[in-house]
């Protein structure tokens, strides 16, 4: 039942497109504008309504830009440059550089421009630079850019209003590519690791893994010293580590498809495959600190009773088990549809049934991806053993990568994409393996396996 209060506010969005938040706001008698604008944030993030444009503050709060660099005079100059642009009160910004002992004209370069700079004369890494700069900063909330980042002139602008919820800690933008000429450019534009998503999203229990990326992330000055900043001993995976222990500690984490930076990310293969593997090798580390985290695989009996059956058939050539997959998805579909209806909910058999073989592939491409993100490597091994179970591991990596193509819609051809897509698969989980094979704990890739029981009354 809709509140008597908000009828008037659906009613005025149903008429129109799109409505003015300042037009809204009025008609809620005795509600601030923003209560009202943090209650329909929440429906945008759960995909009731859609926004264009972003709101504003009355009153800017102080902001603290933090940048480490280390041996990086050309990115530092593009870096300042793009944020002496910025569309944001001068007399409420700092922009602190943190040089990490470089070994060139990168503190000379910074230098040239209105910063804090503060040379570090030994080698402490990004996490130690970054929370040096925090301490040392004056500003209520810090921004976190990297040194090969490129801030949009609304960056600022367009993510500070997300602090008007005072439960919000920490809230990070886009990240977009810089590069967009070669095939690899093209592949990063769309499978960049730092791309959180298109849609707003919030931490919560149900998203135990959901971060932003540091390379544009802002923060409560008092809440991130309170946690101890980012864990200096992670040389990857910093931002992960923070993210989640913020969100332990009982604040919340905020994804805004705003705010934007362009990250002027590694296009040579080399490079490439190294980053990937760098972030593979933290995964395992990741877990082992925040063991709560297990990974799980939730594997529906309809769904798995179905595949398991549909394997057997391929192997055997049978074709009773094939007629027994087809008869598993009708008795499944038959079940659910006589629970449904008792329910009084009216709906066709065909579309409940067409719901129901949705959710079977959708759960084989969750499997086809798990092979393919952590045992596409395994398959090189297993070629003399058994050239079947080369045949079906292949066969999962390729589906999966083909299901992201069309999915992501990359300006490139399958071919062009599913080779990229092996790379990075590849270099990822020979991280993964590494960390786990060093620290014994194989957490990252034997996830938990439940079986999920239909609900009493379903």
């Amino acid at each position: 039942m809709l509140h008597r209060s908000w009828r008037a506010v659906f009613e005025r969005l149903s008429s129109d497109n799109f409505v003015p938040l300042d037009k809204l706001a009025p008609l809620i008698h005795g509600a601030h504008p923003d209560e009202v604008e943090l209650f329909l944030n929440d429906l945008f993030r759960k995909g009731f309504l859609e926004q264009e444009g972003f709101s504003t503050l009355s009153d800017y709060p102080f902001v603290s830009i933090i940048i480490p660099v280390r041996n990086r005079p050309a990115q530092i100059e593009a870096c300042l440059h793009s944020l002496s642009q910025l569309i944001y009160p001068s007399e409420k910004l700092e922009i602190i550089v943190v040089d990490d002992a470089s070994t060139d004209n990168t503190p000379q370069t910074a230098s040239t421009f209105p910063v804090h700079l503060i040379s570090l004369k030994k080698n402490k890494q990004a996490s130690y630079c970054r929370n040096l700069a925090a301490r040392k900063a004056g500003g209520d909330i810090l921004a976190f850019i990297d040194s090969d980042c490129l801030a949009d002139p609304l960056w600022l602008q367009e993510l500070m209003p997300a602090f008007k919820d005072p439960s919000l800690c920490a809230v990070g933008g886009m990240v977009d590519s810089y590069f967009v000429e070669s095939a690899l450019d093209r592949y990063e534009q769309v499978k960049s690791p730092l791309i959180v998503g298109l849609r707003s999203r919030r931490s919560s229990e149900s998203e135990k893994f959901f971060y932003v990326p540091s390379c544009n992330l802002l923060a409560r000055r008092n809440l991130f010293l309170k946690l101890g900043g980012f864990r200096e001993d992670l040389f990857v995976g910093e931002d992960v580590d923070f993210c989640w222990r913020l969100q332990d500690a009982g604040h919340y984490v905020e994804f805004r498809p705003a705010g934007t930076v362009y990250h002027k990310h590694r296009n040579g293969l080399r490079p490439f495959c190294r980053r990937r593997f760098d972030y593979g090798t933290s995964e395992p580390l990741l877990l082992q600190l925040h063991s709560e985290r297990s990974k799980q695989m939730v594997f529906p009996p309809g769904a798995s009773l179905f595949w398991g059956m549909a394997v057997l058939a391929i192997i055997f050539e049978s074709v009773p088990l094939f007629l027994l997959c087809g008869i598993t998805v009708l008795m499944d579909a038959l079940r659910k549809f006589t629970r449904v209806t008792h329910r009084g909910i009216p709906i066709k058999f065909t579309s409940l049934f067409l719901a129901v073989v949705r959710t079977y592939f959708a759960f084989f491409y969750h499997c086809c991806a798990f092979v393919s993100r952590y045992y596409l490597i395994w398959s090189i091994f297993v070629i003399p053993l058994s050239p079947l179970a080369f045949t079906i591991i292949m066969g999962m990596h390729l589906f999966a990568g083909s299901m992201e193509y069309f999915i992501k819609k990359p300006r490139l051809n399958l071919f062009s994409f599913l080779f990229y897509f092996s790379l990075e698969q590849l270099s990822y989980q020979l991280g993964v393996w590494w960390r786990c094979l060093k620290n014994l704990s194989f957490n990252a890739v034997n996830p938990r396996v439940t079986w999920k029981t239909p609900l009493k009354g379903m």
